[in-house]
């Protein structure tokens, strides 16, 4: 989406986009999943989970910290990970926003109600 255009929706919808995006590859989808069951670690240990090159590695951890889920500090000459408690929750909410204001409508969704061509 061009910067241009995200002032015209809500900070709840920019920060959704932008949760979407960073979750929006396997890999960093397991990225997440390994902090959560180790609760940190550095890339090193992150690279041999994956079947992927450390630069790659890195990429994804740098999409995942932009978006705020994870963050970084430096150990030495290593980068020790962990989830960003704070941003977590944040999403989470965001998240839970969605899921909560969806309501069962009798399963009525629009496509039920228009007929197949040629019927």
């Amino acid at each position: 989406m061009g910067a241009t255009k995200t002032d015209q929706f809500t900070n709840r919808q920019n920060e959704l986009a932008t949760l979407s995006k960073a979750l929006g590859h396997p890999a960093r989808i397991a990225i997440i999943e390994f902090l959560l069951k180790t609760d940190a670690c550095i890339c090193g240990d992150i690279v041999n989970q994956l079947p992927l090159a450390q630069p790659t590695v890195s990429q994804h951890l740098k999409e995942l910290k932009t978006a705020g889920l994870i963050k970084g500090t430096i150990e030495g000459n290593a980068i020790c990970y962990c989830i960003n408690d704070t941003i977590w929750y944040k999403y989470r909410g965001l998240l839970n926003f969605l899921f909560e204001n969806y309501e069962l409508k009798n399963n009525k969704c629009c496509y039920k109600n228009i007929k197949p061509k040629g019927l």
